[in-house]
């Protein structure tokens, strides 16, 4: 059956192009502190402010009504509450909603919800682009413009708050938007510094308030960087695996090359949440006649029987020019039904957001697009001169 996008809400929003305040979404505890004492403001006001950001969700001081008045219009003066702003919304004919965000330069990344019956998962990005090619991911086919950075990460689930009205924050069990899931656009540990102090922002008891059981961080797999997910988050990890073989899995996720599975699988068996009740989760995208056979599931179960873990089976999801077509519905739960026979869990992941381009693997911006567009102005006007 075929599925036609939904029309996208278009919100017009200007860019803060000339501001030159310090936008203090991002800021750590200490550092905005840091910075009210730099101007001579009193550093109580830190926490005062921080509850106001990230509890109650505001976006001028003027909202900020526990703070007297000339001290919110000195706030005024130096500083900014910024988010990402939305270029586009989509709304996904099963509830799934896509955000275009425009970055301060320009840039854009799409950050998604995911509404499940208990839970709404907000898929967040961390690089603009990103760092690696995999063959199977349209995001992968968008080189690298920059990282993001921290405000940019939590000001995704900021945003997608907004856009549900869930300030202030909702207790546990009503909240829409519950979890995230480091998976959008980007490789969060070729970012980790400002991927670690949004998350820090968001597990924090005085704002957003996230336990760290309800974050999920995906690696491709940089191996030496898994340790510091456990060392300084303590978060769940999802590690994208793809492939039982290192010869098929240098073709979809070419990190393999540099990090073969041996050594992946080695970092993984080491890491914390292996040893107790959080299971480390494997994806694991179904690709029609290269990774789906049935010798390919009982090798998975080989590879992983040794480790905590579940595996995620994601039916691939096409995006256009895609060089890949997804494994048969048969094929895909005879290939769970080996996988759970073998003593792991292999849930089969029902795709959501594809009429919107918003499913797994389907996220990509225009920055690229717009990122060459500027080089051929350039060029132009350098061929002008």
């Amino acid at each position: 059956m075929s599925v036609l996008p939904t029309e996208p809400l278009q919100i017009v929003e200007p860019l803060r192009r000339n501001d030159t305040r310090r936008n203090l979404v991002g800021l750590s505890r200490a550092e905005l502190k840091a910075l009210l004492a730099e101007h001579g403001l009193e550093a109580f006001r830190a926490g005062q402010i921080w509850h106001w950001i990230y509890w109650h969700g505001a976006r001028d001081f003027t909202a900020m009504s526990t703070i007297a008045r000339k001290t919110r219009e000195r706030l005024e003066e130096l500083f900014v509450i910024d988010r990402p702003q939305i270029a586009t919304e989509q709304r996904s004919s099963d509830g799934t909603r896509k955000w275009l965000l425009r970055l301060v330069d320009g840039n854009e990344v799409e950050c998604v919800n995911i509404p499940e019956e208990d839970r709404g998962s907000v898929c967040v990005s961390s690089q603009v682009g990103c760092t690696l090619t995999c063959s199977f991911c349209h995001t992968g086919t968008q080189p690298l413009v920059r990282n993001l950075s921290a405000a940019e990460i939590v000001g995704q689930f900021m945003v997608a708050r907004d856009s549900y009205g869930e300030w202030p924050t909702p207790t546990e069990t009503t909240r829409m938007l519950s979890n995230i899931v480091m998976m959008g656009m980007g490789e969060p540990l070729y970012n980790f510094d400002n991927v670690a102090a949004a998350l820090k922002i968001v597990m924090d008891d005085q704002g957003i308030a996230l336990s760290r059981r309800r974050i999920t961080l995906s690696t491709s797999g940089v191996v030496p960087m898994i340790p510091k997910v456990a060392q300084e988050l303590d978060v769940n990890l999802a590690v994208s695996l793809h492939a039982v073989s290192d010869e098929v899995r240098d073709l979809l996720v070419p990190l393999n090359r540099k990090w073969p599975i041996a050594e992946l699988l080695k970092a993984c068996r080491e890491f914390p949440s292996a040893k107790n009740s959080r299971r480390i989760t494997f994806e694991y995208v179904m690709l029609k006649g290269v990774n789906d056979s049935d010798a390919d599931a009982r090798e998975l179960v080989r590879l992983l029987k040794p480790i905590h873990a579940k595996v995620n089976l994601i039916p691939f999801n096409p995006w256009p020019g895609a060089p890949y077509e997804c494994s048969s519905n048969n094929r895909i739960h005879r290939f769970a039904e080996i996988v759970n026979d073998g003593g792991l869990s292999a849930p089969v992941r029902t795709p959501r957001g594809r009429d919107i381009l918003a499913a797994c693997g389907q996220l990509k911006s225009a920055s690229e697009r717009d990122r060459k567009t500027k080089v051929r102005d350039l060029e132009v006007q350098a061929g002008a001169r």
